[in-house]
């Protein structure tokens, strides 16, 4: 199993707060923290583990302005990007008008779906949301994203990314009966199209994970490990995987991965455990061995020192959301 499709298996990417923003000339809104929770606009309380924020033109013309960027990025209809939370940017409809509101204060004005802001000049139409994963998100998921993700219109790597684009601009103008779960379904898939088109992009334009994913030994290892976590993985079996010397891959893994392998290998396994545990009909042993632990005292000590919570604390705090969330 390829990393990245063993990843969002195991995951599950949610889009939240989606909405659709009417802006007209001059307008300007900011975003001084993205890593901040942001409420949803139909009111219910956002996912705390929000992944990254995305924003789809599908009407006019705006500039984005990325923080670590210098120069503001002319977007037009059919061009999508997406941010890692911590980004900071500004949308506006020049790079001359001074932005006057927040997207918590759109948010918290929005009508529906729909948020609407600006002085009733050129009309210019955006799609906005959030993403999560379902789950904790340890460390090798929160190395997943770039902070900042650019799809021009016409640089779209495949046509599914663009059907896709005009589907969920279709559905958030519309609103027909279902278009909420349609439109939600969209972005999620969205989210996996414009990174698959990003990685096609080029692999110099990959940071971090991916840029590990593509390295040719040490994605030979990370491909080794999602393909079978639950074997006995050491630094040296791992490093004989990627056809290099012990100490050359654990100095190559290090620089691009910022943890050792083994961390990897143990924060992997506890997040495939926490989807093992979700599904409630396996013995502790059981999800034990399956993520290549031999006793489920061993299990439960890693998995509290990882997660924060013993395998039972992990349960009740599930059932407890999701009593509350009903």
């Amino acid at each position: 199993m390829d990393p990245i499709t063993d990843i969002f298996r195991t995951m599950h990417v949610t889009a939240f707060g989606l909405h659709r923003l009417e802006a007209t000339a001059p307008w300007g809104i900011k975003q001084e923290n993205q890593a901040e929770e942001r409420p949803a606009l139909s009111g219910k309380k956002a996912p705390p583990s929000d992944l990254a924020h995305f924003a789809m033109l599908s009407r006019g013309n705006c500039w984005l302005s990325v923080d670590g960027i210098a120069e503001p990025i002319p977007l037009t209809g059919g061009d999508c990007f997406l941010l890692a939370k911590g980004t900071s940017i500004v949308l506006r409809d020049s790079p001359r008008t001074r932005p006057r509101w927040t997207f918590r204060e759109i948010g918290a004005g929005a009508n529906g779906n729909v948020a609407l802001c600006g002085g009733g000049g050129a009309p210019t139409t955006i799609v906005c949301g959030s993403l999560s994963f379902d789950r904790a998100s340890l460390k090798p998921i929160t190395q997943l994203l770039p902070s900042f993700i650019l799809m021009k219109a016409d640089q779209a790597r495949t046509l599914a990314l663009h059907n896709t684009v005009q589907a969920l601009a279709s559905e958030m103008a519309e609103q027909a009966p279902g278009s909420e779960v349609v439109a939600t379904r969209l972005a999620e898939v969205l989210f996996i199209q414009v990174l698959r088109a990003h990685i096609a992009s080029g692999p110099e334009r990959n940071k971090g994970w991916l840029r590990a994913i593509f390295d040719p030994q040490i994605g030979t290892a990370l491909g080794a490990v999602h393909d079978s976590v639950n074997t006995p993985w050491t630094v040296e079996s791992l490093a004989e995987a990627a056809g290099m010397s012990r100490s050359a891959f654990a100095a190559r893994f290090k620089e691009l991965l910022g943890q050792t392998p083994l961390e990897y290998v143990t924060e992997w396994r506890m997040q495939k455990a926490m989807q093992l545990l979700e599904q409630r009909d396996k013995k502790l042993i059981d999800v034990a061995r399956s993520v290549g632990y031999e006793s489920d005292a061993a299990f439960s000590k890693a998995f509290k020192r990882i997660v924060g919570a013993s395998p039972g604390e992990y349960l009740k705090r599930g059932l407890e959301d999701h009593d509350q969330s009903r």
